[in-house]
């Protein structure tokens, strides 16, 4: 797909603080940042990662153009012609560790950690959250509502009101990730291989004569291909009555007519008097298309009211994630390089959950090996060995909550993407992350992943990452 030039899609702030270190000479000393969230969105008990592949298209492309320079040029700051140069000739020559696109993450844990000259640290800060933010924010509410009926067909229909064109590409992606079926975006469909869908809008009934008629042309358009909008004049007395002519019809010729399209009134009320109507007249093969304004609360409604939509069109309340509108995620500085070695820094706060947790670190997944569940997230020293056997797990503010498993694995979950500039990480397929998504679903215990209060999944630090914290605490708050 084509990439833009998104070198500038940055914070002023950054190019301030780019300039402070080329003017101080410390432009190259380099550091550990991480970017991660607080807080799952929704109510919900994790998130869906999301948004590598843009990550990596962006870090890729980073260059600054004539064009970018002399934009810079009229900032009031009035940069020097030297750090002009500095910024022509530069590149992205860090390194990326992420975790795998469609995993199942939780609060305060690392999603990316990037380890590179501060200069370009600061650089990357606002679009990696950016898209991290998003996407990860759009997977995660997709997957909430493929869970309220995990057999049904679900097709993502946000883009008329995605804000904006990025939004609704990027959006349609991270919903097929996290368990939606198809697209309604066309762009979408082309740059990511997503199946496309879509019906006929109300004002195709309206350019007819007749709603008949403008059933009718449209089958005989697409008569493989045929779903019928009923409710444009009275769903009952005219809309799934000449939908249901229009299906024999179609059965006389062999065909059949794939579905109808509820779009308003009373769902549950609606599919169930369609679908006997349906049925007596011998059409047991169509589908009820749901749509209007849904989300995983009012789907759970409707299924237990009986409903009979068995595929629904989700979009306004998916694509701008209606519910909770971003998802909070942050970029921190962790380590800084001091004499060749890194040293690990802390931000301290007022309040506990932005006290950060410093060093140079990684994330495991402990499983357990009698249950095949994961137990924990254990965050650790990337130069500290996990036990063999044995791995004491305690709650990091509460301390006196603790664990022994004894007969676990761990599975790091940060992986190299970019090593010093270059990629080392094959992108995969859209349908490989989707089928990701869907092994670590099982990985998890069922009270975990519910939708309303769900159990507290715990993402623990070792022994040496929660000593490290307390004494950097200590120091800072003397």
């Amino acid at each position: 797909m084509r990439h833009e030039d998104l070198t500038l899609h940055t914070d002023k702030y950054q190019i301030n603080m780019m300039y402070a270190h080329w003017k101080n000479g410390t432009q190259n000393k380099k550091c550990v940042c991480e970017a991660f969230y607080r807080k799952n969105p929704f109510g919900n008990g994790y998130a869906v990662f999301a948004g590598l592949e843009r990550i990596v298209y962006y870090l890729q492309n980073l260059r600054f153009t004539e064009e970018d320079i002399n934009y810079l040029k009229e900032q009031e700051e009035q940069y020097e012609e030297g750090f002009l140069q500095e910024l022509r000739e530069f590149r992205f020559t860090g390194s990326l560790a992420s975790v795998q696109e469609g995993s199942i993450v939780f609060p305060r844990e690392p999603l990316l950690r990037i380890e590179a000259r501060i200069f370009e640290a600061h650089l990357i800060e606002t679009a990696l959250l950016n898209f991290m933010n998003y996407q990860t924010l759009i997977a995660t509410k997709a997957a909430r509502i493929k869970q309220v009926a995990p057999e049904d067909y679900f097709m993502e229909f946000g883009s008329r009101r995605a804000q904006e064109a990025d939004a609704a590409i990027w959006g349609a992606r991270a919903a097929y990730i996290a368990g939606f079926e198809a697209t309604s975006n066309l762009l979408a469909g082309k740059y990511f291989g997503i199946p496309t869908k879509g019906t006929h809008a109300h004002s195709w009934v309206q350019s007819f004569e007749t709603e008949e008629e403008s059933f009718r042309k449209f089958a005989e358009a697409l008569p493989d291909q045929s779903t019928l909008l009923v409710d444009t004049y009275d769903t009952m007395k005219s809309g799934i009555p000449n939908a249901i002519k229009i299906g024999l019809e179609l059965k006389e010729k062999g065909k059949t007519l794939k579905g109808i399209r509820l779009d308003s009134g009373d769902l549950a009320y609606l599919s169930i008097q369609a679908r006997r109507m349906l049925d007596e007249a011998g059409l047991t093969d169509t589908v009820i298309v749901g749509s209007n304004d849904l989300d995983e609360e009012v789907i759970s409604e409707l299924k237990s009211q009986g409903a009979t939509i068995t595929s629904w069109g989700v979009g306004t309340q998916l694509i701008t994630a209606a519910d909770q509108p971003a998802l909070g995620g942050v970029y921190k500085l962790v380590a800084r390089e001091s004499n060749g070695e890194y040293v690990p820094t802390i931000k301290v706060s007022g309040n506990v959950e932005k006290v950060t947790n410093p060093g140079f670190k990684t994330v495991y997944r402990i499983v357990n090996e009698d249950t095949g569940k994961a137990e924990a997230d254990y965050i650790a020293m990337v130069d500290e060995a996990l036990p063999e056997k044995d791995i004491y797990l305690f709650d990091p503010v509460e301390t006196y909550k603790s664990k022994t498993i004894h007969n676990y694995r761990a599975e790091e979950l940060l992986k190299p993407v970019f090593n010093e500039g270059e990629l080392v990480y094959d992108l995969p397929q859209v349908d490989e992350i989707k089928s990701h998504f869907r092994s670590q679903i099982k990985m998890f215990w069922p009270q975990h992943m519910r939708k309303l209060n769900p159990q507290t999944y715990h993402v623990d630090l070792s022994e040496k990452a929660w000593t490290t914290k307390m004494e950097l605490l200590k120091e800072a708050t003397k």
